[in-house]
């Protein structure tokens, strides 16, 4: 639950957190419905309590690439269209039905007026998160399809299962039909 993880940071009183309950959101997505669609602003952040997210954009000539899919426990959000207001380049999709708990961007930008310790919370999540992009760029450029889905799998043992085939070759950057010889040489 998104309390026990700010919890984790032990930046924050209990009462810093349960003033932080107050905030939040809690949301249903069903399979196949949007968080956030390119061209749309994204104005809400969400922690993903149960449910799998994927993130994807639109080539020129209409094809969807996934490049990031998000799991229980982790933030799921446009951020740069969060960060600037301008419009997302980038659509967020439940690809499971999913519970996430939802906090708009006034109410974000009341906590860092209210208490600098916020400021530092999300420091470290963007932290987290530039980190993470950092590694998505190096696994693309050094790690081949095979080596990629078997970090995946080894991440997200329970979860990949569960992700459209198209998705996650499209994750992956290679074809359906490699995918498919790939899950049959690997096990787990």
């Amino acid at each position: 639950m998104i309390l026990s993880y700010i919890q984790s940071f032990k930046i924050f009183s209990d009462k810093e957190i349960e003033d932080f309950a107050q905030l939040i959101e809690t949301r249903k997505l069903l399979k196949n419905e949007y968080f956030v669609q390119e061209n749309d602003s994204c104005k809400e952040i969400a922690f993903v309590q149960n449910g799998i997210f994927r993130t994807f954009y639109t080539t020129a000539d209409g094809k969807d690439i996934t490049y990031c899919f998000r799991f229980p426990n982790e933030f799921v959000a446009s951020y740069s269209s969060f960060i600037s207001g301008k419009p997302s380049k980038e659509t967020i999709q439940a690809i499971a039905d999913a519970d996430i708990f939802v906090l708009n961007k006034d109410k974000v930008e009341a906590l860092f007026h209210e208490n600098p310790r916020w400021i530092l919370f999300l420091k470290i999540i963007a932290e987290q998160e530039y980190m993470e992009l950092e590694e998505r760029y190096f696994q693309l450029q050094r790690n081949n399809a095979s080596q990629r889905y078997e970090k995946l799998l080894k991440n997200q043992p329970n979860f990949v299962q569960q992700i459209p085939l198209q998705y996650l070759a499209t994750y992956l950057g290679i074809t359906q039909r490699h995918l498919s010889r790939l899950r049959k040489d690997i096990s787990f």
